[in-house]
């Protein structure tokens, strides 16, 4: 099993948002028996909660399922779990490295450098702009399946 875990701040917005979209592309491409997908904070503020409205929102709107979405934070030990750990911006990266203590390591990736792109997600609790965010995690989770299908030959 290929295990994904994408990070943000405080996995209420961006990350779970990446959590559905990847996890609905995966069921789609019927790879759900390869691929596992999960969400994690790097700060414990909304630990145990659900997805900020917003994303919840604009999953609905997309027909995306948010089911069984809630906020956990990064541990030490995700880093042997899962295989892609992937970042929102820049400080989540920074983030990661410091709760994993892995610098650099190449499973640890800010998911539009596999874009166009090449920039942070912006952060929809602070920006208010869902869609911008959907359209770039969009855009991101589908560079991400594309990488992972090439990588593992599925």
């Amino acid at each position: 099993m290929i295990n994904v875990l994408f990070v943000c701040l405080g996995n209420i917005c961006r990350s779970p948002m990446a959590e559905a979209l990847f996890r609905n592309l995966v069921k789609k491409e019927r790879l759900t028996n390869k691929i596992a997908v999960d969400s994690a904070a790097t700060s414990s503020w909304q630990v145990g909660f659900p997805p900020h409205e917003g994303t919840l929102d604009i999953l609905k709107k997309h027909k995306i399922p948010s089911d069984g979405l809630i906020g956990r934070k990064l541990k030490k030990e995700d880093f042997r779990r899962f295989d892609y750990i992937i970042g929102m911006d820049e400080s989540n990266l920074k983030n990661i490295y410091r709760i994993t203590s892995k610098t650099n390591h190449p499973k640890i990736i800010r998911l539009l450098d596999l874009t166009k792109y090449r920039k942070d997600v912006p952060d929809p609790f602070f920006t208010g702009d869902f869609d911008e965010t959907y359209r770039l995690v969009s855009a991101g989770c589908r560079a991400l399946l594309y990488k992972i299908r090439s990588e593992h030959y599925l």
